[in-house]
């Protein structure tokens, strides 16, 4: 009798470690956090990109972690700078999926450097959520990557019906040559005859060169254009705006979106007045009436990022804020980290207010704002004014 109760009791024993280990295993498995692959440009000519994403995604990180995660689980970051190169981009982000494990690509700074990687998210079906601004990227639409700024054709079209609306019909572009540049040049070459508008110079330069005198000069003696379109990003716009200054060249001018920041204007100085551009709305958060949809979130967002950094807001760190808002989202509605069920819930993104504005995305909208979303910015006294 007293060996079948030993017995017994070692059976008992057995089963009730198995038991707790079983209920360790699956705390532990639930304990593991979220992961966020991001490779952005911190450093090199895109930093300017990069830097603030990094900062953005950094500040909303501890934000989800410090109200409990998502799904009871932390959420970490891993990120790696490219450096703004598409070969190194895509070797980082095989590293992240396939070393490091994670659950989603948040990031790339630049157009060529997204461009880089949708092969590779394509083929290990993995969400990527691209940071940058050219219509290529979700324009065919691909089953795994979305992105979060306005495409540069709406870009395009915000620039046009303002000129319509100011009569100018003659214009002349100079843009950057890049991957950004060359498709904003598509879009507007496309975009132009749409609204009456005949390019008449069609210029380009390198986004590390230093005088863009040359160029302008062609615009001015031979083309005789009523406006002027600058295309880039980085410090090319800024140099191309003082050279215009110094040729006192006095046609209306326009900026993409990708100088949204108050850095172009510091970077251009007194050359950048009176200049406008298409842009979100985080870059003038601060001058959106309450009644604004947008206003709670966007001011939200400035409020901490420059209590944080103490520095202003821009448009491409507002791009990595609704990136993880959407993120953030689309895991809560999926509840789940399964890679099929989270892409489905991103593009089932809908009525989603964030920096850039409302995101409703679709089977056939990766993007999902709506060319209504864009505001027309102008330099004036040193800083942006919203036009419309």
């Amino acid at each position: 009798m007293r060996d079948i109760l030993e017995t017994f009791r070692t059976l008992t024993l057995g089963v009730a470690t198995l038991a707790l280990a079983a209920l360790t295993g699956t705390a532990q498995a639930a304990e593991q956090p979220i992961r966020i692959g991001t490779f952005l440009s911190v450093t090199g000519p895109a930093s300017f990109l990069g830097e603030p994403a990094k900062k953005t995604m950094e500040l909303e990180v501890a934000r989800l972690n410090a109200s409990g995660g998502l799904l009871g689980r932390q959420i970490e970051m891993v990120m790696y700078d490219d450096g703004g190169a598409p070969d190194k981009a895509a070797s980082l982000a095989k590293r992240l999926i396939e070393n490091d494990g994670v659950d989603i690509l948040i990031g790339a700074s630049t157009t060529a450097t997204t461009m880089a990687v949708v092969p590779l998210a394509e083929k290990a079906g993995i969400p990527f959520i691209s940071n940058a601004g050219a219509i290529v990227i979700v324009n065919p639409v691909r089953k795994w990557v979305f992105k979060i700024p306005h495409t540069d054709r709406m870009a395009a079209e915000k620039v046009f019906v303002d000129m319509k609306a100011r009569g100018l019909t003659k214009v002349a572009l100079l843009s950057e040559d890049s991957a950004f540049g060359k498709s904003g040049r598509e879009q507007i070459m496309a975009v132009a005859p749409s609204y009456g508008v005949q390019i008449v110079a069609d210029e380009t330069y390198g986004a590390k060169d230093a005088d863009m005198t040359p160029q302008l000069t062609k615009i001015r003696s031979n083309a005789d254009p009523q406006a002027l379109i600058i295309w880039g990003l980085g410090q090319g716009p800024a140099v191309v705006s003082r050279n215009y200054r110094q040729l006192d060249m006095k046609l209306p001018t326009y900026h993409s979106h990708g100088v949204a920041s108050k850095d172009f204007i510091a970077m251009a100085k007194e050359a950048a007045e009176g200049m406008r551009i298409p842009a979100a709305t985080a870059v003038v958060a601060d001058k959106l009436p309450d009644s604004d949809r947008q206003a709670p979130v966007v001011k939200d967002y400035q409020k901490r990022y420059e209590a944080r950094y103490k520095e202003s807001v821009s448009a491409f760190g507002s791009n990595a804020f609704d990136a993880m808002l959407i993120f953030a989202d689309a895991i809560k509605r999926a509840g789940s980290m399964d890679k099929e069920k989270v892409r489905d819930a991103i593009e089932k993104t809908n009525d989603l207010v964030g920096a850039n504005g409302v995101f409703n995305m679709s089977e056939t909208d990766h993007n999902g704002l709506s060319f209504d979303s864009l505001r027309l910015l102008e330099v004036r006294r040193g800083d942006w004014v919203i036009i419309n």
